[in-house]
């Protein structure tokens, strides 16, 4: 244990050591949290069922209401369309400056973003396949293939709100708000077209996507107050819209709801989003303390270095462990049955640490596809890469886009 202690020390202070001093820490720092929350977020509330040989998803939700709480803690993307904003308007200012060709600036910003789709897609094309060919129930495949596939939406909007950074860094959010806004008014108060919702796609992820940019400009560098009247005024947006305005609670699709604030996105969850982001903004300070301190920020460099790798696989590894659950003749508690009770939630809890062992095999076999194949040119060193930066450091190559 000792000798494990004196490693993680070396290799906290190597990373610390090698990370450019103007760096701002709390960026990455903000996006593992959002990126660890959606995680954990997931296996909290999806569960597979297991039904005549035939797994179907469900969620807690949709028995216990009163557990939405639960989807305001860990419905964390905002936060990651907040610092995505900020980075790629940074980036983009940063490759005007030196004179950098906008198609040589979006293929660098979405190359490591999609690098690891293709292995989940390859994968999980080739094991439908089997599974359709040995037996397996079409509703089994399709719900396992759902759950693989569904949380890929976001990095589609995601990629192209970043490729259209240079019309959209400088647009005030309030104007996408005002989208979201208008968009459910026709919806749900003039009887409009259910379609007409999923223009909030877009522009509700812009919201948190352009206030990202404006801090990038400063507009957030007056002290608290911005901050703190941000995180105010949204959150009591979003009481009133929830008490008054009809909204579910739950930050989160439920199965068998009538309206998702998710799927596609509404008012009330801009709004939410809206006071998530005043808090990331208003923790700043004490984040940007912690991040000093080298063990805590080497622990979020590299998840920032598997971020999209973490984030593609998770739900893989939930199925992995489920699926290898059946192989036992009972349904296992909170893996296999109807989470309908607090005894559910009590057993879920238990697995969490083995869906995160089941993720890290997932992690060491796929990592590579998000962070390329290049070694250090000598023994015992590595290049650190950080931002645009590059400087040497004991232990492996790290690079943070």
């Amino acid at each position: 244990m000792r000798k494990l202690r004196a490693r993680w020390s070396a290799l906290a202070t190597g990373i610390d050591a090698a990370t450019p001093a103007g760096r701002d820490r709390t960026v990455d720092a903000l996006r593992a949290f959002a990126i660890l929350g959606v995680v954990l977020g997931h296996w909290l509330v999806t569960a597979l069922t297991a039904t005549d040989s035939r797994l179907s998803t469900t969620s807690p939700l949709a028995y216990m209401p009163w557990l939405a709480p639960v989807s305001w803690l860990f419905q964390t993307l905002a936060v990651f369309f907040l610092v995505g904003g900020h980075v790629a308007a940074r980036g983009y200012a940063a490759a005007r400056e030196r004179q950098v060709s906008y198609g040589t600036w979006v293929r660098q910003r979405l190359g490591r973003l999609f690098r690891p789709v293709a292995a989940v897609l390859v994968l999980w094309a080739v094991v439908a396949g089997g599974m359709l060919v040995g037996g397996a129930e079409l509703d089994t495949v399709r719900a396992l293939v759902k759950l693989v596939l569904s949380p890929m939406w976001f990095l589609l909007v995601f990629a192209a709100l970043t490729a259209a950074t240079p019309l959209v860094a400088r647009l005030n959010p309030l104007w996408p708000l005002a989208v979201v806004a208008g968009v459910d008014v026709w919806r749900f108060g003039l009887g409009g077209p259910e379609w007409i919702g999923w223009v909030n796609v877009a522009a509700g992820w812009l919201v948190p996507f352009t206030l990202g940019a404006a801090w990038s400009r400063g507009a957030f560098a007056g002290g608290r107050r911005p901050a703190l009247l941000l995180l105010g005024a949204a959150t009591l947006a979003t009481i009133a819209l929830v008490l008054w305005g009809g909204y579910p609670a739950s930050m989160v699709g439920v199965p068998g709801a009538t309206v998702s604030n998710l799927n596609p996105p509404t008012l009330a969850a801009a709004a939410f989003g809206l006071a998530q982001c005043g808090l990331a903004l208003l923790v700043r300070e004490p984040l940007a303390r912690a991040m000093r301190r080298p063990s805590a920020w080497a622990k979020v460099a590299l998840v920032n270095l598997s971020a999209m790798t973490v984030f593609l696989w998770h739900q893989t590894a939930m199925m992995a462990v489920t699926a290898l659950g059946l192989l036992l003749s009972a349904d296992l508690p909170g893996l296999h049955t109807v989470p309908d009770s607090v005894d559910w939630i009590a057993a879920r809890l238990l697995w969490l640490p083995v869906f995160a062992a089941a993720l890290t095999v997932c992690w060491a076999a796929f990592r590579t596809y998000e962070q390329g194949s290049r070694r250090p040119k000598r023994e015992g060193t590595a290049r650190v890469v950080v931002g645009s930066h590059r400087t040497t450091a004991p232990s492996e190559e790290i690079t943070h886009a």
